[in-house]
């Protein structure tokens, strides 16, 4: 039996098929960016990137997360 994905990673299917991207580019990209804070990244994924709210929140959160267990 499989684990439904729950929380930001839930998105991350759509969030590929809808703008064509595997996720680790996304991530590897947050991580490149020179802002540090939330809703900087958040705002610059949806300005630069065309990303909608909660694919962006998503990446952020998960990615920062990521970040913050090293």
């Amino acid at each position: 039996m499989t684990e439904t994905v729950k929380g930001p990673a839930a998105y991350f299917p759509s969030i590929e098929k809808k703008y064509g991207r595997p996720i680790a580019e996304w991530k590897e990209l947050i991580r490149s960016s020179p802002l540090t804070k939330h809703m900087d990244l958040v705002s610059w994924l949806k300005t630069d990137h065309a990303l909608g709210h909660g694919h962006a929140n998503a990446l952020v959160a998960h990615t920062l997360a990521e970040n913050a267990g090293k």
